[in-house]
């Protein structure tokens, strides 16, 4: 293909007035990160960004390029000179690119970003669209519904041609909106909602309650594969992971908690361990998978008898969606096939048969009573194991042993 670069858009970066400059230089950053290790030059201007492919294979350049939050949209383009005739017979070279083998409808559209240059807008598409007909026998005109568009962009330091614009990831760099806890399970939604938090800015850390041997160490496998794929949009290529043993809490509440309140009582245990860990790590919000009405403990009711064991705000970005849309975005995030693979964790290992929809918080705290749980949540947060998992990660527990206590110590034990 003629291509030679491509550009970068910020969208809502530059409506950031005074703090621009931090966000554009997290964005830099994020940039560069994800170029590393490919044959391309990145030149950095006020309002946009182009990535010189240097032959480089562009698909490669575009799959990391998908992973930068704070990037609004993209375009492959070849540059020229501002000369008309350049223009013409660099657009007829990028149409006969583009359109070879049958009769193909377009539309040119021209913007000048240079208001200096002398020829209007509207009369350099007559120009070039004009030239192109001519020269190019299977194009026709269609300036409602075309095919294929060429958009000319003429600035002061030349002429840029493109067909598409492709969207990117959106919102801002990560981590320019301080750190927050992600509730991480094995499941479809979690990693989700975590990466739509990375996506608007948040740095993420994750916390998963794990109950080996109640549940199988591949369920724990299967948050550590997620974590590696969430750890590729993060601002470093890695993400830290907290493993809280959970097994103890688990067996108190199946042995003292009434079946329908076992799930309420759970995640309130959980909330109470998320946001010690969050404290002692410095993060600011606690994240989490919840659709509301998804299940039981995701009515509002259930919600709110929830969250009240702690005064964290908690992010939900995935409280509105569908779960059909939830898949279309786990899809997307390349996370559904893990995410399906069937090992339960804690919250689904145990289901009651009618949990509770509507609980009540004076309930949920008189069972709470039944056994000691404020020292077990104690203990729990110093005995979490944390890890860091990067994106090209090898850790595989279930070689190394059958609970996660044991195999992270080892673990962390050798560094």
């Amino acid at each position: 293909m003629l291509y030679d670069r491509i550009l970068v858009r910020f969208g809502d970066l530059t409506l950031k007035g005074k703090n621009q400059k931090m966000f554009l230089k997290s964005l830099y950053h994020l940039v560069d990160l994800k170029m590393k290790g490919l044959n391309v030059l990145i030149e950095y201007q006020h309002d946009r960004i182009f990535i010189h492919l240097n032959e480089e294979d562009k698909d490669k350049v575009i799959e990391r390029l998908n992973l930068v939050s704070g990037i609004s949209s993209y375009s492959l383009v070849v540059k020229c000179s501002t000369d008309i005739n350049d223009i013409k017979e660099t657009s007829l070279k990028l149409m006969k690119d583009v359109v070879k083998n049958e009769l193909t409808t377009f539309k040119c559209n021209t913007k000048r970003a240079d208001k200096d240059y002398p020829i209007a807008s509207l009369d350099v598409t007559k120009k070039v669209s004009g030239y192109v007909l001519s020269n190019h026998k299977l194009l026709k005109v269609d300036v409602h519904d075309p095919e294929v568009e060429l958009n000319i962009e003429i600035r002061k330091d030349g002429c840029y041609l493109y067909n598409q614009n492709f969207e990117a990831l959106g919102g801002y760099p990560v981590g320019v909106a301080g750190k927050g806890l992600l509730m991480l399970s094995g499941g479809i939604d979690s990693p989700v909602a975590g990466i739509l938090a990375m996506k608007q800015g948040v740095e993420v850390e994750c916390i998963h309650f794990e109950s080996t041997p109640l549940t199988s160490i591949e369920s724990a496998q299967k948050v550590v594969d997620l974590a590696k794929k969430m750890a590729r949009y993060s601002k470093d290529d890695r993400i830290n992971l907290h493993m809280v043993p959970f097994k103890e809490i688990h067996m108190a509440i199946l042995d003292n908690i009434p079946e329908s309140y076992t799930i309420t009582i759970m995640r309130r245990m959980m909330y109470r361990i998320a946001s010690g860990l969050a404290l002692k790590k410095n993060c600011i919000c606690l994240i989490n998978g919840e659709s509301v009405g998804q299940v039981a403990s995701q009515t509002l009711q259930s919600m709110s008898v929830i969250n009240s064991v702690t005064n964290m705000p908690v992010i939900r970005p995935l409280a509105i969606f569908d779960k059909k849309d939830i898949i279309k975005l786990s899809t997307k995030f390349d996370c559904y096939d893990l995410s399906i693979k069937p090992f339960e964790d804690c919250c689904t290992v145990y289901i009651p048969k009618t949990p509770s929809t509507a609980p009540k918080i004076d309930k949920a705290e008189t069972f709470e009573k039944a056994f000691d749980y404020e020292s077990m949540v104690r203990e729990a947060i110093e005995n979490t194991r944390s890890i860091s998992i990067d994106k090209d990660s090898d850790l595989d527990l279930p070689l190394l042993g059958l609970e996660v206590r044991d195999v992270l110590d080892e673990i962390l034990a050798k560094k």
